[in-house]
C-alpha cells in the first residue's frame, strides 16, 4: 500500500527551457533507490524528510536546509531518513548548463549548505510550474549556475561580478522591443554579446529589478490600458504577451493587487 501511495505522489515534465531535461517530484515514504547513475547533473533540495545516500562509496545526507548536487555517470542510491519518508524536488541539467570539468569538485562536496541557494531553487521550481514564465525560470536558473560554479571551484578577481550600465541598457531596449513577443535569455545574450549570467545581473543591478520582472510589468502596464477600454481578459492575454488569462490573472494580481476582471469592472 504504502508504495502505491508512492508512485501516485510523482510528478515529471520536461518544460521548455534550454539545458533542463526534467523536471520531477516525489513524495516516497519506503521506497529506496538501488545504485544507478544518470546522464545529467542532478539538483535536488528535499522539502520534507531527509534523504541518505552514498556517492562514491561515501555517505550523505539531505535535509531540508542543502542543496545537492550529483553529478552524472557516478553511481548514487537513495532512501528515506526519516521514518516519515521524504518529500523532493529534482532538476536534471544537462552539460550546458555545468560542465565536466565540476563533477570531481561535486563528487567531493555534494551537499551545499547555502540558503540564498537553497531559496532560489525554490523559486526557480516555481517558476518552471507555470507556463509562460520561461524567461524568469531561464534567469534563475543561470543565476544558480553561477552560484554553484563558485561553490565548487575558487573564484578568481576576473570572475568577480562588475557593472555594465550599457549592456543593462541595451537589454532593456531589448525588452521594450518585444514587450509582446518576448525574447529567451540566451537569444538576448547573442544579440548583445555577453554571457547570460553577466546580463542577468548588470540589469539586475543598473534597475533594481530582474529582466523577467521588467518585462511582466511592461505587459500588466498595457494590460491595464486596454482593459480601462473595456477589452476582456482573455483578450487582453493574448494582446500582451502573456501565455493565456490565468497568466496574466497571478502576474495582474501580483501588480496591481486585484485581478483583472475586478480591475475592468470598477473603471468609470
Amino acid at each position: 500500500m504504502a508504495a502505491a501511495r508512492d508512485r501516485q505522489e510523482v510528478s515529471a515534465w520536461r518544460p521548455s527551457v534550454p539545458g533542463v531535461t526534467e523536471v520531477f517530484h516525489a513524495h516516497f515514504t519506503e521506497y529506496a533507490y538501488p545504485m544507478h547513475v544518470h546522464e545529467a547533473w542532478t539538483l535536488l533540495i528535499v522539502d520534507d524528510g531527509a534523504v541518505r545516500y552514498d556517492l562514491d562509496r561515501h555517505e550523505h545526507g539531505t535535509p531540508h536546509d542543502t542543496v545537492s548536487l550529483l553529478p552524472p555517470h557516478v553511481p548514487h542510491n537513495g532512501s528515506p531518513a526519516t521514518p516519515h519518508g521524504f518529500r523532493k524536488r529534482v532538476l536534471y541539467l544537462d552539460g550546458t548548463r555545468l560542465g565536466d570539468d565540476l563533477i570531481g569538485p561535486a563528487v567531493d562536496s555534494p551537499d551545499l549548505r547555502d540558503p540564498v541557494l537553497r531559496l532560489r531553487v525554490g523559486q526557480l521550481h516555481a517558476a518552471l510550474a507555470q507556463a509562460g514564465d520561461e524567461l524568469e525560470a531561464d534567469s534563475r536558473l543561470t543565476l544558480i549556475g553561477d552560484r554553484l560554479r563558485a561553490h565548487l571551484r575558487p573564484r578568481t578577481l576576473a570572475d568577480s561580478p562588475r557593472r555594465d550600465p550599457a549592456l543593462a541598457r541595451r537589454l532593456r531596449e531589448l525588452l521594450d522591443e518585444r514587450v509582446v513577443q518576448g525574447i529567451a535569455l540566451d537569444e538576448a545574450a547573442a544579440l548583445v554579446q555577453a554571457h547570460p549570467a553577466h546580463l542577468v545581473r548588470s540589469f539586475s543591478n543598473a534597475y533594481g529589478i530582474a529582466p523577467h520582472q521588467y518585462l511582466m510589468s511592461r505587459r500588466v502596464d498595457r494590460a491595464r490600458r486596454l482593459l480601462l477600454e473595456g477589452r476582456s481578459p482573455a483578450d487582453v492575454a493574448a494582446a500582451t504577451g502573456f501565455y493565456d488569462q490565468s497568466h496574466l490573472t497571478r502576474h495582474f494580481r501580483k501588480l496591481v493587487g486585484v485581478p483583472p476582471g475586478r480591475y475592468r469592472s470598477s473603471s468609470r
